[in-house]
């Protein structure tokens, strides 16, 4: 299970991708330059999947999928005016047995 160290103790409990960029450039020694494509192409290469209705499975890890999301009514906070929302599309993650298992 890969761990990643914290960068600022002023993020400790929010990991940005250029903390999962520079994680990959201290484990392999790749320059920055390709390590920050390499991430990019993996997310890239995630949103066209979803967007395209695909499932994703990273084994140990999780599943994302894209559910549809229904029409509804919902309020508007100020006015309490009833406002229409249109039907959608939402990603969903499903964590992985071991990521279940890690202690929060």
């Amino acid at each position: 299970m890969v761990e990643f160290e914290k960068v600022e103790a002023t993020r400790e409990t929010t990991l940005i991708k250029l903390d999962i960029i520079n994680e990959v450039v201290s484990r392999t020694g790749i320059t920055k330059t390709k390590a920050e494509m390499a991430v990019e192409t993996v997310f890239e290469s995630m949103k066209r999947a979803l967007g395209q209705g695909e499932r994703i499975e990273l084994r140990g890890f999780g599943i994302f999928t894209v559910r549809p999301r229904k029409t509804g009514i919902g309020r508007n906070p100020r006015t309490g005016a009833e406002v229409a929302i249109p039907p959608g599309k939402a990603v969903r993650f499903k964590p992985g047995k071991e990521l279940q298992a890690l202690d929060a």
